[in-house]
This record gives structure tokens, C-alpha cells and sequence, in this order.
């Protein structure tokens, strides 16, 4: 996904109210939006350079969003939970339905068609279903954005998050059923060389995707590429500490 504009760099000085932050830009404090209802444990912190992005529509309250705090060690880290969605939407419109593709992506492109998110019932949309034709069977995939980090371990939820839980539980329901699911958790940053729960925040999720990963649920961390031009959804693929 590449950014209409490029990101321009300021100074993360204060996060409040959840969806706003001060930012330090060409000599004066702005606020820019931020999109992300998280508690952006390990990303809150002031005075680190940040990145954002700038808009002339006229509708906006907010000219400017936070797209990227850098952390103490100098990774980006991408704090916008609408690029997973869109990025992985990129990712399966260019594999899906090449059954020559290699490597990470490879399961993907077996199958013929993709359709994001899918209602599995009146309360309940996963964020994309791939389906074969002439066959019944579907593989769901949701997404998950990861930004929190301990050391060189990525980790989620950072926060406890009953929603996510929910997910976790029916896609283990949809492999019971005989269809094949997937969680991918794309992790926002390129400083980290595993992946695992956030035991300590949502001990329950942390159980449950245990519990998902041995009855079938593929758990995929992949690393996104970050830069003030674009990103992308790499083919790194940590792995799932237990």
C-alpha cells in the first residue's frame, strides 16, 4: 500500500481521549488522529520521532493522523489498525488463484476467490473467506494487528479483549465443521524475532489461542515492512512461541 502523500516525520509528544495525539511538526504542536482503540502498551512514548499523515479534505476535523511512533530502539512502529485489513486484502488479490506461488503465501494461492468480511452469522463478520470452486469447503481468515512488543518477542492482545477471544472460539467452531481457518497477526514492526501471547494482559486469549492452534487453527505472525512511502505485508514469518 503505498501512502498518497509521503509521511511527514514529527515528534510524538502526548496521547489522550484514546484517538488523539499532540505532535511536535515544523516548529508547532499539532493534533492528529489516532487510529487505534489499543492501549499501545510499549508505543506510548513521548518525545520519540513519529510518523504521519497529512489530508486537504475539507470534511476532516483532523488534518492530520499518526500512522508511526518509533520505538526507544529506533523500529518503526505502525500504529494504524485500518492497514492490516488492507494490506492482507492487497496480499490475497495477488496470490489467490495462482497456484504457482511459493512461500509463505503459498496456501493462499490454492484457492480461487476472495470475499472480505464475511458474516458467519447475524452478530459475527471475519475479515476475509477464500473459496474453491466446485467445493463447500472454505478457509476464514481473521486479522490481527500487533504492535506491542517485550524485547525481541511481538505480542497480543495489548489489552484484554473479549472480541478477540470471541473470534478465536469461532474459528475453532468453523474447523469442527470441516471448513479450514486461519489467524494472521500482523506485526507492525521489524524488531521483534517471535511471536506469543500476551499471557500477562489476557491470560483467557492466551489459552484460547493455544487451545485454536492444536485443534487445527493456523496462527501465522507476519512482519509488515514500514516506510514514510509505504507498506506491506512481508513474507517474514515469526515464530509462535507457546
Amino acid at each position: 500500500m503505498k501512502f498518497s502523500q509521503k509521511l511527514h516525520e514529527g515528534v510524538f509528544l502526548k496521547r489522550y481521549k484514546r484517538f488523539f495525539a499532540d505532535v511536535q511538526f515544523q516548529g508547532q504542536e499539532v493534533v492528529a488522529h489516532v487510529p487505534n482503540t489499543g492501549s499501545l502498551k510499549s508505543v506510548n512514548n513521548p518525545g520519540q520521532l513519529c510518523l504521519i499523515s497529512e489530508t486537504d479534505n475539507p470534511e476532516r476535523k483532523l488534518k492530520f493522523t499518526l500512522q508511526a511512533i518509533q520505538s526507544p530502539q529506533g523500529a518503526w512502529v505502525g500504529v494504524n489498525t485500518s492497514t492490516p485489513n488492507t494490506i492482507m486484502k492487497e496480499t490475497l488479490m495477488d496470490v489467490v488463484g495462482k497456484p504457482g506461488v511459493m512461500g509463505t503465501f503459498a496456501h493462499w494461492s490454492q484457492f480461487d476467490e476472495v470475499k472480505p468480511e464475511y458474516k458467519i452469522s447475524a452478530e459475527t463478520r471475519l475479515d476475509f473467506v477464500l473459496k474453491k470452486k466446485n467445493s463447500d469447503k472454505m478457509h476464514f481468515i481473521e486479522v490481527k494487528n500487533v504492535t506491542l512488543a517485550e524485547e525481541t518477542t511481538a505480542k497480543f492482545p495489548d489489552a484484554v479483549s473479549e472480541r478477540a477471544q470471541k473470534h478465536l472460539r469461532e474459528l475453532m467452531q468453523l474447523v469442527e465443521q470441516g471448513h479450514s481457518a486461519e489467524i494472521v497477526f500482523t506485526v507492525q514492526r521489524h524488531d521483534c524475532d517471535v511471536f506469543a501471547p500476551a499471557d500477562d494482559i489476557d491470560p483467557d486469549y492466551g489459552q484460547l489461542l493455544r487451545e485454536a492452534h492444536s485443534k487445527g487453527v493456523k496462527v501465522t505472525p507476519l512482519v509488515v515492512k514500514l516506510s514514510p512511502e509505504a507498506v506491506e505485508l512481508s513474507e517474514q514469518e515469526l515464530p509462535f512461541r507457546f
